[in-house]
């Protein structure tokens, strides 16, 4: 309680300073995840004061802002972040903004409700990880160059431009992906991960996903929850789990061991790149570059 109401408070007193006039005659961009400052990046290009709260490796469930955070926030003219309750500790926060003036964008929010997987376990009743449908973060693109061209319409020809090159890269990156997943029969196409991050690939490409902590890092997994995943990887002969870079790895070497237990050997295939993407300046630092690395790695391991 005293820490939501020093946050408030905090709050309160940057908007009291807060300076109302673009940086530079920029847009002042705030982005919560990596996935999501990597496209506002791409469609906004140097026309954008752009600042991302959330680095590589950085778990947005588990997120809280710090008094830098609010700082940034107030002072934006946009905000983007992913919503269905993604930066779950950060929805207040958000409600403040909005309740300020600032426009406030709850990307995945917007795409309609009977595309997204149901979740009865989640804050929000949806499994918030859309990115992983290459058509939705289309959708996002889209929403993104919308939201800029109506705040910033002098710059719209070159979100536009923007916009129209990076929905080319997508088209791309579903014909590779798609190439990439044929390579790999289909009874081979089970995914075991720290959580459950990847239903919306899992749907797209025909993978059974199976995650340890469910969709929610929140929550750590139990000793049945290990024990009873161990079983499923003996049972459907699984050859390979991963580890994912915003996880700590502890919980699938609990998984591996236990499975070692049962006389039954599973090697860790990799780290994948869920709710982060990889290190600035390498590939995987994009979210192009994240997607194909992801899915050679499942591939390359589980053949």
């Amino acid at each position: 309680m005293k820490k939501a109401y020093y946050l408030i408070l905090l709050i309160a007193t940057f908007f009291s300073c807060k300076n109302d006039t673009k940086t530079n005659g920029k847009l002042n961009v705030v982005t919560t995840t990596t996935m999501i400052t990597d496209l506002v990046k791409n469609i906004g290009g140097d026309a954008i004061n752009l600042q991302g709260l959330m680095g590589s490796g950085v778990d947005p469930h588990l997120y809280k802002a710090s008094e830098g955070d609010v700082s940034k926030l107030t002072n934006a003219d946009i905000i983007f972040f992913n919503g269905l309750h993604l930066e779950g500790k950060l929805v207040d926060v958000f409600e403040k903004m909005e309740g300020q003036g600032i426009k406030t964008i709850a990307l995945a929010e917007k795409i309609h409700k009977n595309g997204l997987i149901g979740s009865e376990n989640f804050a929000s009743s949806y499994d918030p990880h859309v990115w992983f449908n290459i058509e939705y973060f289309k959708e996002f693109t889209k929403q993104v160059t919308n939201a800029l061209s109506e705040e910033d319409p002098k710059n719209k020809d070159l979100y536009k431009a923007n916009e129209k090159a990076y929905l080319s890269e997508l088209d791309k990156l579903e014909e590779d992906i798609k190439e990439t997943v044929n390579a790999l029969p289909k009874e081979k196409r089970i995914l075991v991960t720290a959580h459950d991050a990847f239903n919306y690939f899992g749907r797209t490409y025909d993978f059974k996903v199976v995650g340890l902590q469910g969709l929610s890092t929140v929550t750590e997994a139990g000793v049945q929850d290990v024990q009873k995943l161990a079983s499923f990887i003996i049972d459907h002969k699984v050859k390979a789990i991963f580890v994912e870079s915003s996880v700590p790895k502890r919980t699938i070497e609990a998984l591996q061991k236990a499975v070692e237990s049962k006389d039954y050997e599973v090697i860790i295939g990799g780290t994948l790149y869920s709710d982060a993407l990889g290190n600035a300046g390498t590939p995987e630092g994009t979210y192009l570059g994240m997607y194909r690395y992801n899915i050679k790695t499942i591939v390359k391991a589980l053949l």
